[in-house]
């Protein structure tokens, strides 16, 4: 059998998903988390859905991303257009989605080479 060379194996990568949790380069996050193509995850301070500020989103504007992918849990919700305003204000995109088809999503925009940021909510 041939073998070919994943040409996403430099970058973060979801591996996998599950309840209460996401898989990064098959290492196990049990919290939410911000991930980009070229830098490790990171702790994002959001407890939950519901808790969501303005300022969580402007955290995100450093990384200056084209998109941002919102995994909102188990299932899709969507924020309020004033909590992602300091992304929008800037022609930044913000897509919401469950956590699973996020995860989905942020892979192939990724091994596309775009400047996507994965946004995950993981509740307790």
């Amino acid at each position: 059998m041939k073998l070919h060379a994943n040409s996403t194996q430099a970058y973060q990568t979801v591996t996998g998903y599950f309840a209460g949790g996401v898989e990064i380069n098959a290492l196990p996050y049990d919290y939410s988390l911000v991930v980009l193509p070229e830098t490790p995850p990171r702790a994002w301070p959001v407890a939950s859905f519901d808790q969501l500020t303005t300022e969580h989103f402007e955290q995100l504007l450093a990384d200056a991303p084209d998109v941002v992918i919102l995994g909102t849990g188990e299932r899709q919700r969507f924020v309020h257009p004033k909590l992602s305003a300091p992304l929008v204000n800037r022609h930044i995109g913000v897509e919401c989605m469950d956590t699973n088809a996020a995860c989905r999503t942020y892979n192939i925009l990724m091994a596309e080479g775009r400047k996507v940021t994965l946004a995950l909510i993981i509740e307790k």
